[in-house]
């Protein structure tokens, strides 16, 4: 036996997974508990109709599904096979649906899976029960097909167990026990089993079992019609289970497998039934399983209507069977993966269907074993990535059942989220509503996007209109406010930037070893930096100012960002992390006639010399104490000022007050972001994640390979020579060619890569776009092309930055 003690709760899909892929990796004192019978527990795994489409806006969720379908395709129980490759149709009967089906064709190329389009005639080739008047068109992945869950459970168990894995049915867990702040065992209705580490893959029952450590999942489980049709004569005499694509029919919310002569029909079209973990019936209880609950036919009435429609062949057919079946579903459609912030060794794998089960199992084991993933990029699954409003009952149930609500919707990328909001507001807030902000939602927090309140600046511009999809949640108003901030001088809301405090004797010593830039400079010093993990992957970028001695400010990007740090404090308490967003608040005063309205206000000297470019300092702008920064994330001459929450509508109406006579304007996230795009400014999470490195990123000049040994370091000594890909610069002269994100870079006919961010740059008159590209690819002047839905769009590999490359105007 090897490795520490580690208890497994759950042995369905993904419990399985995680045994075999740990115990492959050399742990192998490992127990998994269920209180069910096995291979089939009686969870949401021993149900499910085992449709697996690997086409996702999350690249991470789509190699997680492709790794899933790679093994299932390996495995089998004496000869029967875990999966059955017969792809996967998704058909469109709306003009809408049409377009989104090229879109979702654009994210699978750009997450390399095959996939192509079909015509009408093509789909009914593929899927003949399909009436051809009915569609417009489909997206066919090869690669789909139908995962055996039960049977993937019991392979993986049988390779796990081969390998000394304990696996023990009928056991019903009570209680994880800890002392001092870490597991010691796992408390089941027949004894205790000491562990060094608990991962909880309980599926449906997870918020019960994370409540034992005091742990607060987001997640709900919630019904989910599936029925079975009986013998359709157009099927009768097929002998093999499945033949045809399983099928997507998005627009009326169903899908579609076969089951030899009949077929299984899935349908989301019906109210949320959410039901609390704490009401699941025991596996004794229950008639069927815990996880089947009575189907209720009148909420599949429409669901047979549509089928019918689509499928003519059914109408000679009857529903004979049918559930509600349990899933498990979070407040923004992402799985629930990592360790406890508070219990070490407790660990979830929670809210994953059987789609991504077995990667999401090799995720977790080499997160577990290695201390870190190598293969996948987990920042969007980690379970400490919510902010704590966001785990609030009332929040969790609304937001988990909009996102049932809202599983096959067309959703824009720049789509708010619905009910519960306003949830955080900034102390602008009402002044802001004055000036007729469209607000989005930035992690809770209500962010303008622009102002109608500006209108009357479009006049006399040149702002062109992008086409129909990029033009929503847009208005040409954002592009006026962009052109204004860099004729005048412009206010933007930063509040919903997460700003952390450290502080104590060893901050600056704990600050070096976390982040990849020197640091610990004088009082005042402003750093930008990275955070990285021991492969040298990106885990963030941030900026620290030294405020005093012993205290810093840290600018980070969210929750993960307090969770890595909190995770690495020294144990002698030498140094505090403080989350102090909430308190405090920030407005970015950018544009070249920023000193002009900031200087007369206060008495501190905010020359060029009186507080240089990346310099910090504390100062009184009117009657309000706020901590200045020069830094500027649109290319202009300006300052981050922060305040207490409290002083923060003064400081707003100080400033607005002497901006007004020069021109001065308020302005949003969408001009915010065509300037930073200009300026050649990342994004983390959306640029650059934890699957690249510095050098790849274009982030180089943020490593310090010269200071002592850091997070990181190592890895990137030895990758910093061999940069593969790089995030390059496209520029699109056609103006109404704003691509979103996401969408595929070919080379020719090849796909190549993929989009990042992407806006219409205001200033220098032309598309932009980052992309991740091969290195050899991006070089200047080279012309490639983007697929935008069912377009190619053409674009060029361009320098950066494509503004003020001199930086004269930041640093004067």
């Amino acid at each position: 036996m090897a490795g520490p003690r580690v208890v497994i709760i759950g042995a369905g899909v993904v419990g399985a997974a995680l045994a075999d892929e740990i115990s492959a990796r050399g742990w192998t004192e490992v127990t998994v508990v269920d209180q069910g019978p096995l291979p089939a527990t009686g969870g949401s795994s021993s149900h499910a109709p085992g449709l697996v489409f690997q086409t996702n806006s999350s690249k991470t969720m789509t190699e997680l599904a492709r790794y899933t379908v790679e093994k299932l395709c390996s495995l089998d129980v004496d000869g029967q096979p875990c999966f059955l490759q017969v792809g996967g149709l998704e058909v469109a009967t709306t003009p809408e649906r049409l377009a989104e089906i090229h879109r979702r064709h654009g994210w699978i190329t750009a997450w390399g899976i095959e996939a192509r389009i079909l015509s009408p005639e093509e789909c009914v080739e593929q899927h003949p029960l399909v009436d051809q008047d009915k569609i417009l068109g489909g997206l066919l992945v090869p690669t789909d097909g139908l995962a055996k869950a039960v049977l993937a459970v019991e392979a993986q168990i049988r390779r796990a167990t081969e390998r000394g894995v304990r696996f023990l049915a009928r056991h019903e867990v009570l209680d994880v026990r800890q002392s001092d702040g870490r597991v010691t065992g796992v408390l089941t209705d027949q004894g205790e089993i000491p562990a060094d580490i608990v991962v909880c893959c309980a599926g449906i029952w997870g918020p019960k079992i994370a409540r034992m450590v005091g742990m607060n999942l987001p997640l709900t489980p919630l019904a989910h019609q599936l029925a079975w049709t009986g013998p359709v004569p157009a099927l009768a005499g097929q002998t093999q289970e499945a033949v045809r694509p399983i099928l997507r029919h998005q627009d009326a919310d169903l899908y579609y497998r076969d089951r030899f002569d009949g077929l299984g029909i899935g349908y989301y079209g019906h109210r949320p039934m959410p039901l609390s973990a704490d009401d699941i019936l025991s596996v004794d209880e229950a008639d069927a399983m815990p996880s089947v609950l009575k189907f209720t036919e009148e909420d599949f009435e429409d669901a047979w209507t549509e089928t019918q429609s689509l499928l003519p062949a059914t109408r000679e057919a009857k529903v004979e069977e049918g559930i509600n079946g349990l899933f498990s579903f979070t407040t923004d459609g992402l799985p629930l993966l990592g360790e406890s912030p508070d219990v070490k060794g407790f660990w979830v794998a929670e809210a994953v269907w059987v789609t991504h089960s077995a990667g999401v199992g090799r995720a977790v084991a080499e997160w577990l074993v290695d201390g870190y993933c190598s293969s996948f990029d987990l920042h969007e699954c980690d379970v400490n990535r919510f902010e704590p409003h966001q785990l609030s009952p009332e929040y969790v149930l609304a937001r988990d059942c909009q996102n049932f609500v809202e599983v096959y919707d067309i959703l824009h990328p720049l789509q708010p989220s619905g009910h519960p909001r306003p949830i955080r507001t900034s102390p602008f807030y009402a002044r802001q509503q004055e000036l007729g902000a469209f607000f989005l939602e930035a992690t809770g927090w209500e962010r303008p996007q622009w102002y109608e309140d500006n209108a009357g600046l479009v006049e006399g511009r040149s702002i062109p209109t992008p086409n129909d999809w990029a033009a929503q949640y847009w208005s040409p108003i954002v592009g006026a406010e962009a052109q204004a901030t860099r004729e005048t001088v412009a206010m933007y809301d930063m509040t919903a930037l997460k700003r952390l405090e450290v502080g104590g004797p060893g901050a600056a010593a704990f600050l070096e070893r976390m982040s990849t830039g020197k640091v610990d400079k004088s009082v005042g010093s402003v750093t930008y930096t990275l955070l990285l993990d021991e492969d040298g992957g990106i885990r963030s970028d941030i900026t620290v100012a030294r405020l005093a001695r012993d205290l810093f400010q840290v600018g980070a990007n969210g929750n993960l960002d307090l969770d890595w740090f909190t995770r690495h404090l020294p144990a002698d308490g030498s140094v505090a992390v403080r989350d102090i967003t909430a308190g405090t608040c920030c407005i970015g005063l950018w544009g070249p006639l920023a000193r002009q309205v900031l200087q007369p206000l206060t008495e501190s000297d905010f020359s060029g010399d009186g507080l240089k470019y990346f310099r910090a300092k504390r100062a009184h702008i009117g009657s309000v104490p706020v901590t200045a920064m020069r830094l500027s994330y649109v290319g202009e001459l300006g300052w981050e000022l922060y305040t207490t929450a409290d002083m923060g509508l003064k400081l707003w109406d100080t400033l607005w007050q002497a901006a007004r006579p020069l021109g001065g304007v308020a302005a949003g996230r969408g001009a915010f972001n065509s300037l930073r795009l200009e300026k050649g400014y990342r994004s983390f999470g959306t640029d650059m994640t934890y699957e690249h490195d510095p050098y790849e990123a274009g982030v180089g000049f943020a490593v310090k390979l010269d200071k002592d040994d850091f997070i990181g370091k190592a890895a990137l000594q030895r990758r910093k020579a061999d940069v593969r890909r790089r995030l390059t610069c496209l520029t699109i002269d056609d103006p109404a060619a704003v691509v979103m994100g996401k969408e595929p870079v070919y080379d020719g006919d090849r796909p190549v890569g993929y989009v990042t961010s992407a806006a219409y740059g205001y200033t220098i008159g032309k598309g932009i776009a980052y992309a991740w590209l091969p290195a050899d690819l991006a070089t200047t002047g080279r012309t490639v092309h983007i697929g935008y839905f069912d377009q190619r769009i053409t674009a060029v590999v361009a320098d950066e930055p494509l503004f003020d490359p001199s930086m004269s105007r930041l640093r004067g």
